[in-house]
């Protein structure tokens, strides 16, 4: 008993309870002033174009409890545990710390599922296809983690690339009749010559600075493509984008006299879960050379001129390494994969518009890539499938799945701020002299 009130004293005489508890306070009222007009108030149609006032004061009340209990818990934790408890200690930590020594067989290990899964006993064509799009995402987010996780620039408007490269397919195709293996080329080239265009601009930029100018790039090119009306189609998109073939071997189920389908020529009964699971393997091939291209990369000295820039610039201009180059080296490739990416999403869809193109889904990729941790290739997987496929198996969840993606943000930057499987070793460490001691 004794010990048990020692206890308790010395947890009174750690924690400020009148601090804490005005802060929580003013959270959940600053969340009470956000969410009454958004949440707590909806219209509906009365009838003869008259509109009424439907009250949810409840969800307002529930949601400033839950910011009172969360804002307390997280300046509450730290002050019982430490700070230096909170960032090293924790299963996610220790998960984290496994899977950095394990990359080797986690790789084997998910490149065999995932050749394997269209063919698994529970496979389906909408599991086939929500993989198809976790791995655009996949793609979209190392191509990403060049620019910010290997170069540490912070781009907010990597959709522009993914917008290039798919509408150089469409217009390609549209214009010249090209195909889809014809495009892929083009796609990439236009997209690293967009990624150096925007490289110029902010060749002096960092840090927030860097990140307003990238999102205004972004919002450049998607209002550009909303109002050239006679080049991109304006809101109407381009259509009839043509599907990529297996070989000149086309995924229909009758063609043209004297154009052999890919069923006929194999002697399958024809399927439309045929082009689906081709349309998977594409993009598994892409991601796959897209991860070898960048593990490969960083080790050359290009890699390694990104990764001194991303840990100090001043250092890295004393070195004599030519900052210019190394920024729009890692524009340019960056951007060629979002290219790349742009272009199977234009096949994959068959139609494109401004709409898929919205600063929405810059933020998923960053999201992606810092979620995952900056200069992870695991740690980009490991998130693109957490904030892509989750959300479509809690459709109950659909009407909160922001909040809910802002509040996992918000619980990841401050318990892993570094990311999930944070990786920011360097790839070649400087060893020491036989004739020096450690010491020296």
């Amino acid at each position: 008993m004794a010990a048990s009130g020692l206890a308790v004293d010395a947890f009174r005489s750690r924690v400020l309870w009148a601090p804490l508890l005005k802060e929580a306070s003013l959270a959940a009222l600053v969340a009470v002033l956000l969410a009454l007009p958004l949440v707590g108030l909806q219209t509906y149609d009365i009838g003869g174009g008259a509109l009424g006032i439907r009250t949810h004061f409840d969800w307002v009340a529930i949601g400033a409890a839950a910011v009172f209990a969360g804002r307390l818990a997280l300046r509450l934790y730290p002050q019982l545990r430490g700070r230096e408890a909170v960032s090293t200690a924790g299963p996610v930590r220790r998960i984290a710390a496994w899977a950095n020594r394990q990359v080797l067989p986690i790789t084997t290990a998910g490149i065999g599922f995932a050749v394997a899964l269209p063919f698994l006993p529970f496979s389906s064509r909408y599991l086939v296809d929500l993989a198809t799009t976790v791995l655009i995402y996949v793609m979209l987010g190392w191509g990403l983690n060049v620019v910010v996780g290997l170069a540490g620039l912070l781009d907010l408007g990597y959709v522009a690339f993914y917008a290039v490269g798919a509408y150089t397919f469409g217009l390609l195709a549209q214009d010249l009749d090209f195909g889809f293996w014809q495009a892929l080329p083009f796609c990439g080239l236009v997209a690293a010559s967009f990624g150096i265009i925007l490289g110029f601009p902010v060749l002096r930029l960092r840090g927030d600075y860097l990140a307003i100018v990238t999102l205004g790039f972004g919002e450049i090119i998607r209002i550009v493509l909303l109002n050239w009306t006679s080049v991109t189609g304006g809101p109407n998109g381009i259509g009839g984008i043509p599907r990529p073939s297996f070989f000149g071997l086309p995924f229909v189920r009758s063609a043209p006299e004297g154009v052999t389908t890919f069923h006929e020529f194999f002697g399958l009964e024809f399927s439309p879960g045929q082009r689906v699971t081709f349309l998977y393997f594409v993009i598994l091939g892409l991601a796959l050379i897209t991860n070898l291209f960048t593990l490969r990369i960083r080790r050359l000295p290009i890699g390694r001129a990104w990764e001194a820039l991303r840990e100090d610039p001043v250092a890295c201009r004393a070195l004599g390494i030519n900052p210019t180059t190394i920024k729009l080296s890692a524009f340019a490739i960056g951007a060629m994969f979002g290219g790349f990416a742009g272009c199977f999403f234009a096949t994959r869809q068959g139609f494109i518009s401004p709409e898929s193109f919205t600063f929405i889904e810059s933020a998923t990729i960053l999201a992606i890539v810092v979620l995952g941790g900056m200069g992870s290739q695991l740690g980009v997987v490991l998130a693109a499938i957490l904030l892509v496929s989750l959300p479509e198996f809690g459709r109950a969840f659909a009407e909160f799945r922001m909040l809910i993606f802002g509040a996992a943000m918000v619980g990841v930057m401050v318990w892993r701020p570094r990311g999930l499987i944070a990786h920011r070793e360097p790839t070649v460490r400087l060893g020491l002299h036989p004739w020096r001691s450690p010491k020296q």
